[in-house]
């Protein structure tokens, strides 16, 4: 089969993440890896560009790595496609998009097209902090490279077939007949430590993706079955400036307040949705950061807000573990992904020994020291425990090649 190459494009609030590969073989390679971070910085600082190359035999080593001023997601855009250019990169076959929520109507990965694109755009709401740059970014590649064929990967397509004890959430019929349901999200993370762990894919297994947006899955013999994250990616585990799961009561409370200070309805809403997603979690109980490797460090020089604040991310862990374990009737392997999942020691030894209950036992050297894809529980644990990288992108790339056929054919 012809080799493809293959761009994906990972947007979020504040950076582009961007890979590009070559596809055909029976395992897709990685050519080229990048991002633009620290999009708009409010104007007090300078983003940062890099790429790393295995192109022409390349070590993956950066060959690209500067400070700029990158006012929004269009400026980043064009320092990627202009860098790719300057590296004489194959130009794409095709280009794929991290969607997190298209809408309740769009369920499945899909070719762009304009209509599609608009009607993606009714429903931002449902991922505030990434769906208007996702749309953006797809806007904008289509105009960079005009005839190329783009398609989206949903987030939730991992999710769709939820049981309906799951899937519902608990409100008036009438607001279910709307599209409000659980949609999840990290579903492509999900679904390549699904991929990762094939052919033998344990009967019950759960996977914390552990963030800067953090969420925890449920999944039986390779199925999502239940999700933290619901209608948008703010509901369940506190994450990095996200409230995680939160009495209704105090949304209401909070609404009405800025109700008070506000011109309309409408912008009190969205001083909400800013509060909720942009200024709570870590970063908002700690008063901090919402970095992990920042907050542990203050733990480590006394700061109390601190270590409240990562207690309450360790104890949402916790909780939802356990509830899922009921919900799976026991399990066989927990699995850690994620930049906090795959990073930080001191998380995962956290969550961990409160699930001793459930004969989970880590190996604190296996922990401490783990890099890459191993094993961190003990021999006699009856339940095993890893620590798999995320392949988000790797598994992009295996829809679109898969869409790709389809379309050619």
């Amino acid at each position: 089969m012809q080799t493809r190459p293959i761009l994906v494009l990972n947007s979020g609030s504040s950076s582009i993440k961007f890979s590009l590969w070559e596809s055909g073989d029976a395992e897709p390679g990685k050519l080229l890896e990048g991002a633009v971070e620290g999009i708009g910085a409010d104007g007090k600082g300078k983003g940062e560009f890099w790429i790393k190359s295995w192109l022409k035999g390349a070590d993956g080593s950066k060959v690209r790595e500067e400070k700029a001023q990158v006012a929004d997601i269009g400026t980043a855009f064009e320092l990627i496609s202009k860098g790719l250019s300057e590296l004489q990169s194959p130009q794409p076959a095709a280009i794929g998009h991290r969607m997190v929520s298209a809408g309740p109507k769009i369920t499945e990965n899909m070719q762009l097209t304009p209509e599609l694109i608009d009607e993606m755009e009714r429903y931002t709401s449902f991922a505030p902090l990434h769906a208007p740059s996702e749309i953006f970014l797809m806007r904008q590649a289509q105009k960079v490279y005009p005839g190329t064929p783009n398609f989206m990967c949903l987030d939730s397509w991992f999710h769709r077939d939820l049981p309906d004890v799951t899937r519902r959430l608990p409100i008036p019929a009438e607001y279910t007949a709307m599209g409000l349901r659980r949609f999840g999200a990290h579903g492509l993370s999900y679904e390549s430590i699904v991929g990762r762990l094939q052919p033998k894919i344990p009967a019950r297994l759960i996977v914390a993706h552990l963030g800067n947006g953090a969420s925890i899955c449920a999944i039986r013999d390779g199925r999502s079955v239940d999700t933290s994250m619901g209608l948008t990616p703010t509901g369940g585990l506190i994450s990095g400036s996200r409230t995680g799961d939160l009495d209704p009561g105090v949304l209401l409370f909070m609404l009405r307040d800025l109700a008070g200070r506000e011109a309309s309805i409408d912008e009190a809403a969205d001083a909400l949705e800013a509060i909720v997603n942009k200024q709570s979690g870590l970063a908002g109980v700690s008063g901090l950061s919402n970095d992990m490797r920042k907050l542990r460090e203050a733990i480590a020089a006394g700061n109390t807000y601190a270590r409240l604040a990562v207690s309450q991310f360790i104890y949402a862990i916790r909780s939802f573990a356990a509830a899922y374990i009921a919900v799976l009737g026991g399990l066989d392997m927990l699995v850690f992904t994620g930049g906090i999942g795959e990073h930080d020691a001191a998380t995962r030894a956290e969550v961990c020994a409160g699930l001793k209950p459930f004969a989970l036992t880590i190996d604190e050297d296996r922990n401490r020291d783990a890099k890459g894809e191993t094993t961190i529980s003990r021999e006699d644990s009856g339940v095993v425990v890893k620590v798999i990288p995320t392949a988000e992108d790797l598994t992009i790339v295996r829809h679109v090649s898969r869409l790709l056929d389809s379309v050619s054919s």
